[in-house]
């Protein structure tokens, strides 16, 4: 029967060998990694083995998220050592064989997280039941449900169209053969689960199916997992610190702050403004331990780079884990790192710096998220005297006099190399962290407006508190807000300066302002394009985008090209399932 549990060994067998063991002792008692089917799943130790099976899979999407969501955009370019992948990727010219282009860890975490929830489902069917008290196997299931949902919003922006994975399909083989199917896919063993889960006499068993395969564009994936979110999950996150003291593990699994993010994003891209405020703001103004995610000065100025070096539940909402002493390890240094053994295929564009020079941004541009290193010696880089002169001629225009100083220097991305060792390759990577739902709801406020007893109520100014120095958020002095720019000490946005004061000029200054300082707070992330196609889509223009991503581009015909290709709004989505 396919939904026997040597069906779930089959997916996370191999898994178990290397997964987390915790911040430091997560296993604890040590368990076999062989576990037999009779074994699986008899204690709770078994389902947090396969829920960090799951968080290894999420892992592994890492690098293809930052390379298609920074590389396709403005602020990231290729160096001559890049792979054909790579360029493929760069010329806007990606076939199904490039590497980048798979989505097969999509299905690889997808099926998982399908054969989780039927596990979970006839073991647990509390679980499924709304009234039933909470457990951990309703925290673990809110996890999966948020994974799963992550997972398809991420490739439906990639891919603009996905096929819908059957829950009852729980292999990648299954999943694969029903992708590749020309026709109807038959799913001769089924389990549908009743209310009282697997041992329900109304369960139906052997239930042959026939699926189509039906792709889903993004309102459909935003419907459908915008209902599982609001609807089946009770709680979100199981409590590890409880057994291993250890504060961290709540930002290091899907959480209730996570899963509001999660919805926010999937609202606001709905365009239900409301909506996304709602969930935005439980983030932004929780009353948990001194309104944790709000912007005071933990991170501020020189400190802002250790957002990428440390783990801090005021800053980090919802955080993968990577320890190379656990054998967790990505290749993001490999691919930004000019320093040996490292490749150093990718580097920021000319565009990118110029996002941090021209605000003489100190505290998140160079020898933060980017870095000039020389020769490969991270200990050689330019002095902070050389970086401002450098600012200064660029912002002048000066490129030839800037070039001079940094004859030489290879522009490096060093966001990932912050306190890393040339062999560590484990940096973390932040999916939800405090200052991007504030820029998040920044842009919410931009647009928000609606009639209250016959006036309409906007939230510009709001908007604009939140870019300059946190103003509405401000409790009391014992925690004084910053806010975005002001935490890296950016002076603030004047909206008098506009000529136009009406309505829609703040909206289309404050836009782009969000949008400039999205880039310099996110920049490299794996975040940047879809900000561009949202706002292109916003603005019904997608010249918007063309025109930001073909700047990073030689002048003349390559520039030309990409612009005219990038005009078709078809043309941003990788078409690998048509």
């Amino acid at each position: 029967m396919r939904f026997a549990r040597h069906s779930l060994i089959s997916i996370f067998i191999i898994i178990i060998a290397f997964i987390f063991n915790s911040c430091e002792d997560f296993f604890n008692p040590n368990q076999d990694l062989i576990i037999t089917e009779d074994e699986l799943f008899d204690d709770w130790y078994e389902y947090r083995s396969v829920e960090m099976g799951l968080y290894a899979l999420q892992n592994q999407l890492v690098e293809q998220i930052i390379i298609l969501g920074e590389l396709r955009a403005d602020m990231l370019t290729i160096t001559p050592n890049a792979d054909a992948d790579l360029i493929a990727i760069y010329n806007f010219n990606i076939t199904k064989e490039n590497k980048y282009a798979s989505p097969t860890n999509f299905f690889k975490l997808i099926s998982a997280c399908n054969n989780l929830i039927h596990i979970l489902q006839r073991e647990h069917p509390e679980v499924i039941e709304p009234e039933s008290p909470v457990t951990n196997y309703d925290r673990l299931y809110g996890e999966v449900i948020c994974m799963r949902a992550w997972a398809y919003f991420n490739a439906v922006l990639i891919y603009g169209k996905v096929p819908y994975i059957h829950e009852s399909l729980v292999t990648i083989n299954e999943i694969e053969d029903f992708v590749s199917s020309t026709g109807t896919y038959i799913d001769s063993v089924y389990i549908e689960f009743g209310i009282d889960g697997y041992h329900n006499v109304d369960t139906i068993l052997n239930k042959q199916i026939v699926l189509e395969k039906q792709l889903m564009d993004l309102d459909v994936v935003l419907d459908m997992f915008i209902g599982q979110l609001e609807n089946d999950v009770k709680v979100v996150g199981v409590n590890h610190s409880i057994n291993n003291k250890d504060i961290s593990w709540e930002i290091l699994v899907w959480n209730t702050w996570a899963w509001h993010a999660l919805l926010g994003k999937l609202y606001m891209y709905q365009g239900d403004l409301g909506r996304a405020a709602f969930h935005f703001e439980k983030i932004m103004y929780n009353n948990t331990q001194n309104l944790r995610y709000q912007l005071d000065g933990t991170f501020s100025y020189g400190n802002w780079q250790r957002i990428f070096s440390t783990l801090d539940n005021t800053e980090h909402i919802f955080t993968l884990w990577f320890d190379k002493d656990n054998f967790q390890k990505n290749g993001l240094q490999d691919l930004f790192e000019s320093r040996a053994p490292h490749n150093y295929m990718l580097k920021p564009s000319i565009q990118g710096l110029r996002i941090w020079e021209y605000s003489n941004d100190r505290n998140r541009g160079a020898g933060e998220s980017y870095s000039f290193i020389k020769g490969g010696n991270y200990f050689d880089q330019l002095s902070e005297s050389q970086l401002q002169e450098v600012r200064r001629l660029r912002q002048r225009r000066d490129y030839e006099s800037a070039d001079i100083i940094i004859e030489g220097y290879d522009t490096v991305v060093y966001k990932y190399s912050l306190g890393k060792g040339t062999f560590d390759d484990d940096a973390y990577f932040n999916i939800y962290r405090a200052a991007e739902i504030h820029l998040d709801l920044a842009e919410i406020y931009t647009y928000w407006a609606f009639e209250d007893r016959g006036n309409v109520r906007t939230y510009t100014l709001n908007a604009l508190n939140i870019l300059n120095d946190g103003s509405n958020y401000y409790i009391s002095s014992s925690r004084p807000q910053m806010g975005v720019r002001g935490r890296v000490g950016l002076r603030g946005i004047d909206l008098n300066r506009l000529e136009n004061g009406n309505l829609a000029a703040k909206q289309e200054y404050l836009d782009q302002r969000i949008l400039e300082e999205r880039g310099r707070e996110l920049g490299f992330e794996g975040k940047r394009f879809y900000d561009l196609m949202r706002i292109s889509k916003r603005l019904n223009n997608p010249w918007f985008l063309a025109n930001k991503v073909a700047a990073k581009y030689p002048s003349g015909g390559k520039r030309n090209q990409i612009r005219a290709f990038l005009a078709d709004e078809n043309n941003w989505y990788i078409h690998y399932f048509d």
